[in-house]
């Protein structure tokens, strides 16, 4: 989240970029496609969310992910006819063909490597109408390391609603950032780099400003408030607005469920992906702030109570 790999153009950018932090590079190098855009991520977030949840339950995880293209879709909160498909192909092509170059450090160690943002991306399965059912992504050794090295952060279940690059790529910064602390303050010039934004400074300020003011009135953005003061972006977290205190809060374990309890979950809510149900339950108790007495019964119960609302099967 520190470097913005991911291009905020919804045209295809071919610029490469590189980007410099003390002793640490990072070099994104295009396709004729053109980079790989912040939407395109989701495909990666939601790779990244499978293979968690497996290491959660003690599951052996490989670099090469099988899903179902419709449950990607809906958990990206993306159109399930044929222009979520064609563009899930795109992203698929973007992400393969975006090139790396980087010396961070990953799983403790600090190396040089060039490498795609994913290995591959197959179709294994398809419908009659030729429509991709079942894909199987390989992610880079870079990205793996990372998830097993668990130097992954986690996200709001609403980031996917937020439409605009922009504001994806500003959540993204304050969740690396601002984190569980109260709050976290950034120069405009300073955030338009991180962001890896080309527009003049003008029209940056203007884009950044809309948000804020979009902020303002419908507190749409997740986890944080933003606001303008003179040339600092102000982020503070709203949990800690919340208690009056804006001292950070006590620790709050996330709950855990048994291994078994993900079966009886496919059978309350079937169709779903339940690894998904499951990171917007630990996502939605965290928001409560109390214990939960019986993580499974309550687990289950969300579960009924979203097919219920939503029946997919």
């Amino acid at each position: 989240m520190e470097h913005p790999i991911f291009s905020l153009s919804t045209k295809p950018d071919r610029r490469v970029r590189r980007y410099e932090h003390g002793e640490t590079f990072v070099e994104v190098t295009p396709s004729v496609k053109g980079l790989a855009t912040v939407h395109d991520r989701d495909v990666l977030i939601y790779c990244i969310s499978q293979l968690i949840a497996a290491l959660n339950e003690g599951k052996p995880v490989t670099k090469t992910v099988r899903l179902k293209a419709y449950d990607l879709l809906r958990a990206t909160n993306r159109v399930t006819d044929g222009r979520g498909y064609d563009g899930l192909k795109a992203a698929f092509e973007r992400l393969r063909g975006t090139t790396i170059s980087t010396n961070i450090v990953t799983g403790g160690h600090e190396e040089f490597d060039t490498f795609g943002i994913i290995d591959r991306a197959r179709i294994v399965r398809e419908t009659r109408e030729g429509r991709m059912q079942e894909v199987e992504i390989t992610l880079s050794d870079w990205v793996f390391n990372a998830i097993r090295a668990n130097e992954v952060l986690t996200l709001h279940r609403d980031y996917f609603r937020l439409r605009k690059p922009l504001e994806r790529r500003i959540y993204e910064l304050a969740r690396k950032h601002c984190g569980m602390q109260a709050e976290w303050r950034i120069s405009v010039e300073l955030l338009q780099k991180k962001c890896g934004s080309i527009s003049t400074d003008k029209e940056f300020r203007r884009l950044l400003m809309t948000i804020v003011r979009h902020d303002e009135s419908f507190d749409h953005v997740p986890d944080y408030r933003i606001r303008l003061e003179g040339n600092i972006v102000v982020f503070r977290r709203r949990a800690a607005m919340a208690d009056g205190s804006g001292a950070k809060p006590p620790r709050f374990e996330v709950p855990m469920i048994a291994p078994e309890t993900y079966e009886a979950a496919r059978k309350a809510a079937p169709g779903y992906d339940v690894h998904f149900l499951h990171a917007e339950w630990q996502a939605w108790a965290c928001d409560q702030g109390t214990a939960v007495k019986h993580p499974d019964r309550a687990f289950i119960g969300f579960c009924k109570a979203r097919h219920k609302r939503a029946p997919l099967a």
